[in-house]
């Protein structure tokens, strides 16, 4: 390192943001994720005895994924080198494995090498590391925000260990931003600021178990709030409000929070939880979800889990659906939540789609049959002297608008495929099919006109 790399990486150190220069250095410092690093557990004990093998940590932004690595990097007797997947290219990652086979050679060195933003590698970037991993020339350590089991290679996966980090406890938050404001070396504590219990508290929850956005926040109004008359910054209820503008929602469309918060919206109208589901549609507008793929799912959910129990709800989830697309935002989320809520507290039945299984499963293992020649279209030319069509009786002309015929193939006659339920407008549904089946065949027929 010359004299200027030596100024760069100074200046960068100090003027660093908050969150950065707060980073702990050994294990001790790490505030939270006890359930990975605690004394008694694998990792701290691998870590403090120096055998790490290769990991993964994921989590969400702000948990401490990068504070780990750099808690290793100072730690280990191995070469640490560390590269950023949204930047670094084949040629990064080819001398990264050659100064970790010199090390290797020549030293009998061992290279950690930090892959943060794992996710973004493309397959191929991944293969690329991975006879390096197998043989130790490497020992990985990767970090992403996104499920692992979806965005990293299987093979890479089966050779690392996965810690899934938690969001921090809103103690450790609280513990954090009191460090920031009184460490002199790395915190803010010569500027003599005081954050008061209402914006701590505030700030805690606000952050939403982000500790990069709770200090994000505190850095901020220390360094915009002037003193009072007692010399001291006070970071109040108002200054911490203001500093943090908006709650930290973690959610991203292509990750974890966005499958599981649909999900979980899904599973709280099929549960007939109205409360939930609307808590969780603010959630994804909260977070910016695309309208439409929420319509989509409450329509796809009056269809699947309430069907003929209450056949207005597919009618009400269409409307909506429709509605949003023309209204849009900020009204579409009136809409939506009067759909949402309109699923959750129908009744419910999931007859039909048992019906359409069996019906399909049907389909795939039983024989073919053919059309019953009565049900067979005699429309076209030369089909009534081919027998299309005779015989067919027209359900108009007979009592209850209903008559005994054949309609499944021959082998299938006896087959159920749809059974009501006993929930809302399906019972009604039940009682007529019971009563139609229950006619005999002379009670259902008094005329045969021959009608299509």
């Amino acid at each position: 390192m010359d004299l200027f790399d030596y100024m760069r990486s100074s200046t960068m150190e100090k003027e660093a943001p908050l969150a950065s220069r707060l980073r702990p250095s050994t294990l001790d410092e790490v505030v939270g994720q006890k359930h990975i690093i605690g004394k008694d557990k694998l990792l701290y004990r691998a870590i403090k005895a120096d055998k790490l093998g290769s990991v993964i940590f994921y989590g969400p932004p702000g948990t401490g994924k990068t504070t780990l690595a750099r808690v290793i990097a100072n730690t280990t007797s191995a070469r640490f080198t560390q590269i950023n997947a949204t930047t670094a290219g084949k040629k990064d990652m080819e001398e990264a494995v050659k100064e970790a086979k010199d090390a290797l050679g020549m030293y009998g060195q061992k290279t950690i090498l930090f892959v943060d933003e794992i996710h973004r590698f493309n397959k191929s970037q991944q293969d690329y590391l991975l006879p390096f991993v197998e043989d130790g020339t490497l020992i990985l350590i990767g970090a992403t925000t996104e499920n692992p089991y979806f965005e990293v290679n299987g093979a890479l996966i089966s050779r690392s260990r996965i810690f899934e980090l938690k969001p921090l406890e809103k103690g450790d938050i609280i513990e954090l931003m009191r460090r920031a404001v009184t460490d002199p070396e790395k915190g803010m504590g010569m500027y003599r600021a005081v954050l008061e219990q209402e914006a701590e508290e505030f700030l805690a929850e606000a952050a939403n178990g982000d500790a990069r956005a709770a200090l994000n926040a505190v850095e901020l109004g220390v360094l915009t709030t002037e003193r009072r008359e007692d010399g001291l910054i006070h970071i109040d209820l108002a200054v911490a409000q203001e500093c943090i503008q908006k709650r930290a929602v973690r959610y991203d469309k292509g990750g974890d929070n966005h499958y599981d918060t649909i999900s979980a919206f899904i599973k709280s109208m099929r549960g007939s939880d109205p409360d939930a589901a609307v808590y969780y549609l603010a959630r994804m507008l909260y977070a910016g979800e695309d309208i439409k793929f929420i319509a989509r799912r409450i329509m796809i959910c009056a269809s699947e889990d309430v069907g003929n129990a209450d056949p207005q709800a597919l009618c009400v989830a269409v409307s909506a659906s429709l509605a949003v697309e023309r209204v849009g935002m900020p009204e579409a989320q009136i809409i939506l939540a009067n759909a949402a809520t309109y699923v959750a507290s129908a009744p419910k039945s999931n007859s039909a789609v048992k019906a359409i299984e069996a019906a399909m499963n049907a389909v795939k293992t039983r024989p073919l049959g053919p059309v019953p020649v009565h049900l067979q279209d005699r429309h076209y030319s030369g089909a009534a002297a081919l027998g299309r069509g005779l015989d067919y009786k027209y359900a108009h002309d007979y009592p209850y608008h209903y008559v005994k015929q054949q309609y499944l193939p021959d082998g299938m006659e006896d087959a159920v495929f749809y059974e009501p339920s006993e929930n809302g407008y399906e019972k009604q549904i039940g009682e007529r099919l019971a009563f139609l089946r229950s006619l005999s065949g002379e009670e259902s027929e008094t005329d045969t006109k021959g009608k299509e």
